[in-house]
């Protein structure tokens, strides 16, 4: 990925999280983005890759909670933004075989509501985040779908051919978490 293409990529996370006025209620995130493949290196070496499938971005917050990691996979599992016959997203991940590749970024729940520089008071400790990210993965191969990950903490390189293009920010608010979808 060019280095200008990634910091619009940044931009792009960033802002989407600056614009959905995050307020006091905590919310794990996933930034899910539909993919023909993709890939994750650190040092050099290809630790994760998928073909055809979703990406996500993983940003936890203080507050989070293991039913919000479970809820999230199995949102992320079910989440229907792959087209089926009609042209219309009503396909899952599952549905269209295809894999997920499950990125920690602590950097998805920057506060970015002032200056210039973002902080990082919302995110929660890195033994947290690591548990609950780990919860996640877990959930998700559970179900015996595809998973490729990056490696919590590493400097990892990020590299995608986004479809569609399709990016959503999905988040799980603790006071949804017995709520059903359609």
């Amino acid at each position: 990925m060019s280095a200008a293409l990634q910091r619009h990529y940044t931009w792009v996370c960033c802002w989407l999280v600056a614009n959905d006025k995050l307020g006091q209620t905590r919310h794990m995130i996933g930034l899910l983005q539909r993919v023909r493949d993709a890939r994750v290196e650190v040092e050099g070496e290809v630790i994760g890759a998928i073909e055809h499938g979703l990406l996500v971005l993983i940003g936890v917050e203080k507050g989070d909670t293991d039913a919000q990691a479970s809820r999230l996979a199995e949102r992320l599992l079910n989440y229907r933004v792959f087209a089926d016959s009609n042209g219309r997203m009503n396909q899952n991940v599952q549905q269209v075989k295809g894999g997920l590749l499950l990125v920690p970024q602590f950097t998805l729940v920057a506060d970015t509501d002032h200056g210039n520089r973002p902080g990082f008071s919302r995110a929660a400790t890195p033994d947290i985040s690591e548990n609950l990210f780990n919860l996640l993965v877990a959930a998700v191969r559970q179900s015996g779908q595809t998973v490729a990950t990056g490696r919590f903490g590493a400097d990892m390189q990020v590299s995608l051919c986004n479809d569609g293009p399709v990016t959503i920010s999905l988040r799980v608010n603790p006071e949804q978490l017995h709520k059903s979808d359609n």
